[in-house]
């Protein structure tokens, strides 16, 4: 089937995507990107987003990891259509088509012993031709077969060229001389990942296969076996890898690379999404935008051609902007998921409602929960508040005697901002002395810290009685 025909009949069907991760460590960067991206194509079509886990890698593949992934979608909110699939217990359906393949004669037997390929690859190294394996089992007569062990090999083209037409990186042309015959199985009889990857796209109807750049060489082979069973070929959109600020492969030397690594260190799932896909694919100069905004404008043709740098800064950004307008019970919410997330205490009733109450202090200046958290101290604190050492330096006689003063015109005033301004102004006043005099004390009594929201934002927050006893406690240590 022609490459064109192909498309033309994958166009008319519905769109599904998938991510096939495997579950041999933690989830990368990289990977939930390309999920986004899938994730993004599928959801603006009214299509499917699909989830399987490769784990064919018996050795390597780990339920930890595997619930890793699951975590990571659940948590970047990158829902999938159906349940994940195991690609390991498809097994017995990859082998049934290694076996139609070599019915159709697509195929063939290959008994050749690694000592066989190994010498014919020194021999080809010796002759300076290539190495890439000619199996004399490619045309043997059947009757020829020993009792042995043996693989299914593809019967690659020999002449010509493979045109892998892609939407990211346009018509890539290899030669199919530089193609192998393909191990599809083993001689154990289990399936390669180059057989299992095009069975399950296959039966799992995708059309679009989204993955990244380093899995472009792999299309060529990887559509013998689409010819050979006479499917329809999907659409490809191999997207380039993420590199570090140094202009290399994203790895551990930059920093962090997993998404539990992002989860736990407090960032908002909305800010990642939103930085994710701007890592790569561009609408004009647009740099924040909403998910419905990125589903109305995501296609494979904003992708860039050149690998993406993953830039912390922009990614502080970005999450910034998110927490400066999400809904304050939805941060609250996201607060206490973060919490689980790093195994800390998960908050009381009352400190949630406090939470919530100071919200609107805490989110405009915040790049991520942590952050937050740390600003949100004066209304998560219990009394007797714990003042650090920079702080206790703002109490002392003078001091006291300030907090003292203004302690009666809080017990008498009405309690909104502007009145409590105007009873800290009376203090300022009779004291001859300037805001920042009564603010230090203030921010000490209150939050135990030198750094915090304005001392009239947490008195308010904190309310009348609250406020009281914190000052009170102050003066009295």
């Amino acid at each position: 089937m022609s490459n064109a025909s192909s498309a033309s009949n994958v166009a008319a069907k519905q769109v599904v995507t998938r991510i096939a991760p495997s579950p041999t460590g933690d989830m990368h960067i990289g990977t939930a990107r390309t999920a986004l991206f899938s994730w993004l194509y599928a959801r603006a079509r009214g299509g499917k987003f699909l989830l399987r886990i490769e784990d064919t890698d018996r050795a390597r593949s780990t339920p930890e990891a595997t619930q890793g992934i699951l975590d990571g979608m659940a948590w970047l909110g990158l829902d999938y259509d159906g349940a994940a699939v195991s690609q390991f217990e498809q097994a017995a359906r990859h082998a049934e088509v290694a076996n139609q393949m070599l019915a159709a004669g697509t195929a063939y037997k290959c008994f050749a012993t690694q000592d066989e390929i190994e010498a014919f690859r020194e021999e080809a190294r010796a002759n300076k031709t290539s190495t890439l394996y000619q199996s004399p089992w490619r045309d043997a007569d059947p009757s020829t077969f020993p009792d042995a062990p043996f693989v299914i090999r593809m019967k690659a083209p020999r002449t010509g060229v493979t045109v892998i037409k892609d939407q990211v990186q346009g018509d890539v042309t290899i030669k199919n001389d530089q193609i192998d015959d393909m191990i599809v199985l083993r001689s154990d009889g289990s399936p390669t990942y180059m057989l299992a990857v095009v069975v399950d796209d296959h039966d799992m109807g995708v059309t679009h296969v989204i993955r990244g750049d380093d899995h472009l060489a792999n299309s060529a082979r990887q559509m013998m076996v689409y010819e050979a069973m006479e499917w329809d070929l999907p659409v490809y959109a191999h997207i380039p890898l993420i590199f570090g600020p140094d202009g290399k492969k994203m790895s551990k030397r930059h920093g962090a690379t997993g998404v539990k690594e992002y989860q736990a260190m407090g960032y908002p799932a909305q800010g990642m999404r939103n930085y994710l896909a701007r890592l790569g694919w561009s609408h004009g100069d647009d740099e924040f935008f909403s998910d419905a905004q990125a589903m109305d404008w995501f296609d494979l043709d904003g992708i860039n051609k050149s690998p993406a740098r993953f830039d912390t800064k922009k990614l502080d950004n970005i999450c910034g902007q998110h927490l400066a307008v999400m809904e304050d019970a939805q941060i609250v919410s996201e607060i206490e998921d973060y919490l689980a997330a790093s195994a800390q205490p998960e908050l009381t009733p009352e400190q949630k409602s406090c939470l919530l109450s100071a919200m609107y202090c805490l989110k405009g200046s915040s790049k991520n929960y942590p952050q937050l958290i740390e600003k949100a101290r004066f209304a998560l604190n219990v009394r007797p508040v714990d003042i650090d050492e920079k702080a206790q330096k703002q109490l002392g006689t003078v001091s006291n005697g300030i907090l003292n003063e203004l302690t009666p015109h809080l017990r008498s005033v009405s309690w909104d901002r502007d009145a409590l301004e105007a009873a800290v102004g009376r203090v300022m006043e009779t004291q001859d002395i300037g805001f920042g005099k009564v603010a230090g004390p203030l921010r000490a009594a209150l939050a135990g810290r030198t750094q915090t929201p304005s001392v009239l934002d947490m008195m308010f927050v904190l309310g009348r009685e609250e406020t009281l006893a914190r000052l009170s406690d102050a003066v009295q240590e």
